[in-house]
């Protein structure tokens, strides 16, 4: 009969295999979650449920959690209430859900008008391109130019940084941009480009600033999206420079990855 139990055990192991290991995160109003803690940061956690490891990664503020018990048995306090600082409160739900005092305010992961305004995030890279020239510019940079063609060519470096990220996604950024075009012609034309833009949660954005060039100061509007592939973002934007009588269209590629 014990031999029978004892293989009856070892069918079982093998059928269920080794139980992963999880963390348990308990929320300020008391919500406990079976997850895999992936990242902490100044602003939030970012975990995958336990019941599903491969899905997608969740993030919630972490002013939004009271403690994290991780796997291998130690206990992280995000934000320890008032009523158990130097009481020995147990560690669980309930002992949240009555430590915190109702009118301490908790944030919502759905309140779009909660700006995250942490360290800025860079998104700095390379950029490569062209810019076509209207005909009236043309016309111009040819009293300085006059052998110069209507394409160029366009090598630079964008530097990105990220103000702020909203709770729906959409964040704030700050750009700036030198260039130097013409050099399939045998030319140097520098531009400089600096732009305030907003990011939405899918990735299009839209930004605007002063473009300076040989050929004057303007205002450059521009529009693009980024493809995301192995950490790595590739991003694709459209500026227009409008002035002098006509218009500057440029199109620029790139890549960057997320840094601090």
């Amino acid at each position: 009969m014990f031999t029978r139990l004892l293989s009856l055990f070892f069918l079982l192991v093998l059928l269920v295999g080794p139980a992963r290991a999880q963390d348990l995160l308990t929320k300020r109003n008391g919500d406990e979650i079976a997850v895999k803690v992936v990242e902490i940061t100044p602003s939030e956690v970012k975990y995958r449920r336990a019941d599903n490891p491969d899905g997608p990664l969740i993030s919630i503020w972490r002013s939004d959690v009271f403690l994290i018990r991780y796997a291998n048995g130690t206990k992280e306090v995000l934000n320890a209430p008032p009523a158990a600082v130097g009481t020995g409160l147990p560690v669980s739900g309930a002992a949240a859900r009555t430590a915190f005092p109702a009118e301490v305010p908790t944030l919502s992961n759905a309140a779009p008008d909660d700006a995250i305004l942490d360290e800025p995030i860079r998104l700095d890279g390379p950029r490569i391109g062209f810019t076509v020239l209207s005909a009236s510019v043309l016309d111009k940079a040819h009293e300085s130019m006059p052998d110069l063609n209507p394409f160029l060519t366009q090598f630079g470096w964008q530097f990105e940084s990220r103000l702020f990220r909203m709770p729906n996604g959409v964040s704030g950024l700050a750009e700036f941009v030198p260039l130097v075009g013409g050099l399939e012609q045998g030319k140097f034309l520098p531009s400089i480009s600096g732009l305030l833009g907003i990011r939405g949660a899918k990735g299009l954005e839209f930004g605007v600033g002063p473009n300076l060039t040989p050929l004057g100061a303007n205002l450059v509007l521009a529009m693009g999206t980024s493809f995301r592939s192995n950490g790595i973002n590739f991003p694709v934007n459209l500026a227009v420079v409008p002035g002098n009588g006509g218009a500057r269209i440029s199109l620029m590629l790139g890549f960057n990855a997320r840094h601090r």
